[in-house]
């Protein structure tokens, strides 16, 4: 039986990011996608319109029908928009009982778009961040959390020892924003600090990277994996999923989790 994966992020009508690039992820890792739509964003390739919250009741009652019919194994939490929203979804998972939860705190949408105002920074840490299996923040996110610049591998490490003293019970610090050392990510536990070096890829179609990393973890989590085997299968899937960018549109494009089926010239993947 496929294991259940539930994302309960935004809508990105251009298919690059959010539920579309999740629902992908974990259709091509061999997971049964379900999702619950928080937000509803205006956006393509070229520019960010607007992002408006989906009335938090209604949020709710779609993680609880999902929860009430299907065995859930993991859930991976994104785009949540407002405080209201946030505490509504953290209610509903933390009432559900004991399952395997990746938080990638976005606050800002990679084409532009105002950021996430300080009340609802306040309900990630105090309402979801103590659920979180894993949090998979960016420098910028981490710095928000944290009220701490982070400027190096050191800082980062710093960071998400912060994170960890709010309630997650660990934490991916996402390094692509790190001038000394980019793409180096850092997995801290509550007993274990890992630095994760990367390959830097100069790749213009990254629309989505934070989307398809939290969304390989949470399939590979419900698939079985231990947290650590996860993690690192995860950031393999994106730079694969990276190295075959797509552009449909007139802007920077996107990752492409699909890689496995068709490759960029349309042939089949051996």
């Amino acid at each position: 039986m496929l294991p259940v994966i539930l994302t309960v992020a935004g809508s990105d009508p251009s298919g690059g990011a959010g539920i579309q690039a999740d629902l992908s992820t974990i259709a091509a890792l061999g997971g049964y996608g379900t999702s619950a739509v928080a937000a509803i964003t205006v956006q393509n390739s070229q520019e960010f319109r607007c992002a408006r919250p989906v009335e938090p009741d209604l949020v709710r009652d779609q993680i609880d029908a999902i929860f009430k019919d299907m065995p859930v194994a993991a859930v991976k939490t994104g785009m949540l928009v407002d405080a209201d929203v946030i505490v509504a979804v953290a209610r509903v998972l933390g009432a559900a009982g004991p399952v395997r939860i990746v938080v990638d705190p976005v606050m800002a949408a990679t084409t532009g778009g105002a950021s996430m105002d300080d009340d609802g920074v306040a309900a990630i840490r105090q309402h979801l961040m103590p659920l979180a299996t894993l949090m998979t923040p960016n420098v910028p996110e981490a710095e928000r959390l944290t009220g701490c610049k982070v400027r190096t591998v050191e800082d980062g490490i710093r960071a998400s020892r912060m994170l960890l003293g709010l309630g997650a019970r660990a934490v991916l610090l996402k390094g692509g924003h790190l001038a000394a050392s980019p793409g180096t990510d850092v997995l801290v536990t509550g007993e274990t600090e890992e630095v994760l070096p990367g390959v830097w890829q100069d790749q213009p179609h990254s629309h989505g990277t934070g989307c398809v990393l939290s969304a390989a973890i949470a399939t590979y989590l419900g698939l079985g994996d231990d947290l650590g085997p996860a993690v690192r299968r995860g950031r393999t899937f994106l730079a694969r999923a990276l190295a075959h960018g797509r552009a449909p549109g007139g802007g920077p494009g996107s990752v492409n989790p699909l890689f496995r089926l068709v490759d960029e010239e349309g042939s089949k993947e051996p």
